[in-house]
């Protein structure tokens, strides 16, 4: 036989020759536990074991508040106060800037620098206001031309896909 069968039946016999593991007490030798293994159920036991060991880990991980303890992880809590000192902080920030062109307003009033038939109190507050109904969300003529143009592009492209199908 070559090397190589030699070598192969060899390590098959090692795997699985049984072997005896014994623990006895020292001071009597008396057998307190015996158990007759091969090399083989000693690899599969471990194997088994590590792959239980590493899911039971990460189910612990995954579904429990540990997760919030790895970097990247944060807490639904955490977000949802995140998210509500964001909108505190864009609503007084509004606030601010509201207040400071009221101040700009009487500031020019006190210094005589505002023309008097322009000033209304209301104009100031509403100035720093805006509205959505000063946006314009109709078409202009250059999108209705390209819309034209995309729409003549997917009658020609379904024409001459429909030509290509009927010649096969």
């Amino acid at each position: 036989m070559s090397k190589k069968r030699l070598k192969r039946k060899l390590i098959r016999e090692n795997l699985f020759n049984k072997r005896r593991l014994i623990i006895l007490n020292e001071d009597t030798f008396e057998e307190t536990f015996s158990l007759k293994l091969t090399l083989m159920n000693v690899f599969v036991v471990a194997s088994v074991g590590a792959i239980l060991i590493i899911i039971v880990t990460t189910f612990i991980i995954a579904f429990t508040p540990l997760r919030e303890f790895i970097p990247g992880y944060s807490s639904s809590k955490l977000k949802r106060e995140a998210i509500e000192l964001a909108l505190k902080s864009d609503s007084l920030s509004k606030a601010i800037k509201q207040n400071e062109d009221y101040l700009k307003g009487i500031k020019k009033v006190l210094t005589g620098k505002l023309e008097y038939a322009k000033f209304n109190k209301d104009s100031i507050l509403e100035s720093a206001t805006t509205s959505d109904k000063e946006i314009d969300l109709s078409p202009t003529d250059a999108e209705l031309e390209l819309r034209e143009q995309v729409a003549l592009e997917d009658q020609k492209a379904k024409s001459s896909g429909s030509k290509t199908k009927k010649s096969n």
